[in-house]
C-alpha cells in the first residue's frame, strides 16, 4: 500500500448531515420495494420444500399439481440447466455455479431442510402455494449432521460426494472438510514453551441469521429474444447478473438485473435464491413471474452467518507482551463449502502485535442453509474468542486489561494473522479514545439487590475491501448535476456518493441527483458489502467529478477563448488570469447548449487495497442472578472511521453493529433440533432486540484519514458487529465472576454457570 493522498480538514460538504436523497420517497411510501413491483400479465411462482435435512430423492410426482386450474408451469431440476462446477467470487464470499444450481433445486438429494424440490408458476400466489402442495416427494431418509464436531467424525455422513476436500493442499475424498487452510509465522512452538504465562480456551458459537425485515423476492421475464430481465432487492446487480447467468448457463449480455430498493441485506442479499427459478417459470409459462419468499423459508434456506468450533492458546510474558498464538478455526458452511475461514483467519490477530502466531482453520460442511455474509462474516466469531481469552489471562495476571491492549497494540508495519502488514490505521488512536471515555471514566454505580453489574471491554477489527466501481456524471442547464452508479443503497450511500460529488464541484449536495441503475446502464460495480462502498464508489465519483471539471474547463475556454490549461477551477468558480474572468458553476452549465453541447464524465476504479479499520466497545450489564436475565443498561462504541463524509449515518452503522451484535452475544441462535429442522424459525421464536431491550447506543468517532482515499474514507459497517459479543462475555463475567464460553449467553446458560 502506497500512501497517495494527504489528510485534509478544509471541507465544504464533507462532514455535513444533509437529509438522504430518497428520505421523502421511503417515509412516505412511495419508494418501490421487491414486493411492490407488478408487471402487465404477471403470475406468481411458488416452492415445494423438502420437509427433511438430508435424504435421496426416489421420486417426484407433480401431476396432480399441474391438473390445477390456473398453474401455467411447473419445475423440478431435470428443468435446471447444468451449469459448471466453477468458482466464482462475488466480493464479499464466491460461489460455485453447479452447486448454487442445486442449491436453488434439489438435484439427486436433499442437503438441508427446506431444499426446493420443484416450483410452480400460477395466475396467483394462493393457486401457486397450493400447487406446490400437491406435489409428491419420495424420499429416503439419511442421518444428517449440524455441527462441526459430528461432520467431522470418522462415520459422519457424507453430505456432497462429489466434493473433493483440499487439506493443506492435499486432496481428500469422502469428506464433509472442503477446506484446511494454514497460517504460521516465527517459531511458535519455541516461543510458546519460553512464554512466563499460557492460557487457552475453547469457544463454540451457533449460527445466526442477519434478520433483515424485507423477504428475498425476484419478478422475471424471459423473453422471446432469449434476454432475461430481473427486478429483484439485490446488495448487488451485477453480481446478482454473474451468478444468475452461471446457474442458467447463459452469456452475462442476456440478463439484465434492476435492483429495487432493499429493506436490510448486511451481506445475506448478496446470493441469488428466486431470481433463477423465475425466469425458468417465466421462459416456461411464457409470463413475467414474481416470487416473495416466506419468513420461515428465509430462516431455514438462506444464508445465515456460520456457527463453529474457535481454540486458542496464548502465550504471555511478565512484561506484558503476547510473545506467541495458535488457533484452531472450524465454521459451518452450510450443505455448500464457503464457510468464511479465510476473513476469520485474516481477523483473528489483528488488533495485537504478535511476532510467532499459527492459524488452522476448516471450511466444514453441514446440513443446514449455505451460509452467506454477515457483516464481517468470520471476524465477530474469531473476536469473541481473542477478546475473551485476552480478558480472561489479564483476569488470572491482575492486569489492565486496556492497558495490556494498548501494550500490544497493532500499529503501522504490524503483521497480520495471515502475513500482511499494516499500512496507515488508526488502533492507538481509538484505545486512547476509549481510555479517555467519560464511560470507561465513570463509576460503574450501584446495582438494586439481587442484580449484580458488570463492565466489559473489547476490541474489533474488519479489513475492508475495495474492488470494482463505476459512475456517470451529466450537467443540467440549471447547474444540478445527475450521478448514475451502480451500488444499491442499503447505508445511506446515495447521500455519500452526492457528497463525493458536490465537495469536488462546489455545489450544495442536493444539487446532485444520484440514481442507481440496472446493469445494462451503468459500467460493472460490485457488491454493495465488505464496506467497500463509500470507499470505492465515492472514489469513482470523486474521480468522475475532477474529470467533469476538466470537461468544464474545456468549454470556459471555448467562452473566454483562452486555453484550458490557463483555466483555474476552486470551491465552484471557474477562473482565468487571476481571476480577471470568473464565471459559477451554475452559471457555466446554463450556457453550455452555445459551448459544445450536453457536459458528462465517468469515472471507475478498481482498487486492490482499503484502508484497515479498527474499534473496541464498551458495556454495563445488570444481570439477574435468580433468572440470569441480562439488561444492557449503557454502551459506548468508538472507532476509527478515517473521514466521516456523513456523520449521521456513520454513527448510525456504529449503533446499528453494535445492536446487532448485542441480539447475538444474548439471544440469537439456530435451535437445532435431532431431525436436522430449526425449531425457531419465526422472528416470534428467533429473538431479535428491539428497541425497548436496548439503551442508548453512544458513539465517539475517531478520524485517522486513510491515505488510499481522496478524501481519507475507511468503511465503517462492517467493524462494529465485532466488539459486541466478547464485550458483553467480558462484562458478564466482571459482573457475576464467571465465564461463558458458549454463545448465546443467554439466561439459562447464566444460570447454569452459577450453578
Amino acid at each position: 500500500m502506497v500512501a497517495t493522498f494527504e489528510p485534509k480538514k478544509d471541507y465544504k460538504v464533507v462532514g455535513t448531515r444533509p437529509i438522504r436523497h430518497d428520505g421523502y420517497d421511503k417515509v412516505t411510501g412511495k419508494a418501490i420495494y421487491g414486493a411492490d413491483f407488478k408487471l402487465p400479465g404477471l403470475i406468481w411462482g411458488a416452492v415445494a420444500r423438502s420437509p427433511h435435512a438430508h435424504a435421496n430423492i426416489i421420486s417426484i410426482d407433480t401431476s396432480e399439481a399441474e391438473k390445477m386450474d390456473g398453474v401455467l408451469a411447473v419445475i423440478t431440476h431435470k428443468d435446471m440447466p447444468k451449469a459448471e462446477s466453477k468458482m466464482v467470487d462475488l466480493g464479499e464470499g464466491s460461489v460455485n455455479f453447479k452447486w448454487a444450481s442445486e442449491k436453488l433445486m434439489a438435484n439427486k438429494k436433499v442437503i438441508y431442510k427446506g431444499h426446493p424440490v420443484a416450483a410452480i408458476a400460477a395466475i396467483d400466489r394462493n393457486i401457486a402455494e397450493e400447487a406446490a402442495r400437491k406435489i409428491i416427494v419420495k424420499y429416503e431418509i439419511l442421518e444428517s449432521v449440524t455441527n462441526v464436531v459430528d461432520a467431522m467424525k470418522e462415520n459422519a455422513p457424507i453430505i456432497l460426494e462429489d466434493l473433493i476436500g483440499d487439506d493443506l493442499g492435499e486432496k481428500v475424498h469422502d469428506t464433509n472438510m472442503s477446506e484446511h487452510i494454514r497460517h504460521d509465522f516465527g517459531d511458535v512452538e519455541k516461543s510458546m514453551k519460553d512464554s512466563d504465562h499460557t492460557f487457552e480456551g475453547e469457544f463454540n458459537m451457533e449460527m445466526v441469521h442477519q434478520g433483515y425485515i424485507e423477504p428475498h423476492n425476484a419478478t422475471a421475464v424471459w423473453n422471446e429474444d432469449d434476454q432475461i430481465k430481473i427486478w429483484t432487492s439485490t446488495q448487488g446487480a451485477f453480481p446478482a447478473r454473474t451468478q444468475i447467468a452461471g446457474i442458467l448457463q447463459v452469456n452475462v449480455s442476456q440478463v439484465k438485473v434492476t435492483p429495487l430498493e432493499i429493506g436490510g441485506g448486511f451481506g445475506g442479499k448478496i446470493p441469488v435464491y428466486f431470481e433463477p427459478i423465475a425466469a425458468i417459470l417465466s421462459k416456461k409459462s411464457g409470463r413475467p413471474v414474481k416470487m416473495v419468499m416466506e419468513r420461515t423459508a428465509i430462516f431455514e434456506t438462506t444464508g445465515p452467518t456460520p456457527g463453529g468450533k474457535i481454540k486458542i492458546k496464548l502465550g504471555v510474558n511478565n512484561d506484558m507482551k503476547i510473545n506467541s498464538a495458535i488457533s484452531e478455526i472450524w465454521f459451518e458452511a452450510g450443505a455448500n463449502p464457503g464457510g468464511m475461514i479465510g476473513p476469520a483467519a485474516m481477523c483473528i490477530y489483528a488488533p495485537y502485535n504478535i511476532e510467532n502466531m499459527r492459524i488452522d482453520a476448516c471450511d466444514i460442511l453441514v446440513n443446514k442453509p449455505k451460509i452467506a455474509a454477515y457483516r464481517a462474516p468470520g471476524s465477530p466469531q474469531v473476536a469473541f474468542a481473542m477478546e475473551s481469552l485476552i480478558d480472561e489471562l489479564c483476569d488470572n495476571l491482575d492486569w489492565n486489561s486496556l492497558d495490556f491492549r494498548m501494550k500490544n497494540a497493532s500499529k503501522s508495519g504490524t503483521r497480520r494473522g495471515d502475513g500482511v502488514r499494516f499500512s496507515k490505521i488508526g488502533l492507538e488512536e481509538v484505545l486512547s479514545a476509549a481510555k479517555a471515555s467519560n464511560h470507561w471514566n465513570s463509576p460503574l454505580g450501584n446495582p438494586l439487590p439481587g442484580i449484580k453489574r458488570g463492565r466489559g471491554l473489547a476490541t474489533g477489527y474488519w479489513f475492508n475491501i475495495g474492488l470494482k466501481s463505476a459512475a456517470n456524471l451529466a450537467v443540467n442547464s440549471d447547474g444540478t448535476v445527475i450521478l448514475t452508479e451502480g451500488s444499491t443503497d442499503i447505508g445511506g450511500s446515495r447521500a455519500s456518493m452526492a457528497m463525493h460529488v458536490a465537495e469536488v464541484l462546489g455545489i450544495d449536495a442536493h444539487d446532485v441527483k444520484p440514481n442507481i441503475v440496472d446493469t445494462d446502464s451503468i459500467g460493472f460495480t460490485d457488491v454493495t458489502g465488505g464496506s467497500r462502498t463509500t470507499y470505492a464508489t465515492g472514489y469513482a465519483c470523486w474521480e468522475a467529478a475532477n474529470n467533469l471539471v476538466n470537461e468544464l474547463k474545456k468549454r470556459a475556454s471555448i467562452l473566454w477563448d483562452v486555453n484550458s490549461e490557463e483555466i483555474s477551477f476552486n470551491d465552484g468558480v471557474f477562473s482565468h488570469n487571476n481571476e480577471e474572468k470568473i464565471i459559477s458553476f451554475k452559471d457555466l452549465a446554463s450556457k453550455l447548449g452555445d459551448l459544445g453541447g450536453p457536459a458528462t464524465s465517468t469515472g471507475s476504479v478498481d482498487l486492490s487495497s482499503a484502508g484497515d479499520g479498527f474499534g473496541m466497545h464498551i458495556v454495563d450489564v445488570d444481570i439477574d442472578v435468580e433468572t440470569g436475565k441480562t439488561d444492557v443498561i449503557r454502551y459506548t462504541a468508538i472507532q476509527d472511521v478515517g473521514t466521516a463524509i456523513h456523520p449521521s449515518y456513520v454513527e448510525g452503522q456504529l449503533q446499528g453493529g453494535a445492536v446487532q451484535g448485542i441480539g447475538w452475544a444474548l439471544n440469537e441462535e439456530y435451535y437445532m433440533l435431532n431431525d436436522g429442522s430449526m425449531a425457531n424459525s419465526s422472528f416470534l421464536d428467533y429473538r431479535m432486540p428491539t428497541s425497548l431491550d436496548l439503551p442508548k447506543i453512544d458513539t465517539i468517532l475517531v478520524e485517522v484519514p486513510n491515505p488510499l482515499h481522496p478524501y481519507g474514507v475507511r468503511g465503517v459497517g462492517e467493524v462494529p458487529i465485532c466488539p459486541p459479543i466478547p464485550a458483553i462475555a467480558n462484562a458478564i463475567k466482571n459482573a457475576i465472576g464467571v465465564r461463558l464460553y458458549d454463545t448465546p449467553m443467554n439466561a439459562g446458560r447464566i444460570i447454569d454457570s452459577l450453578r
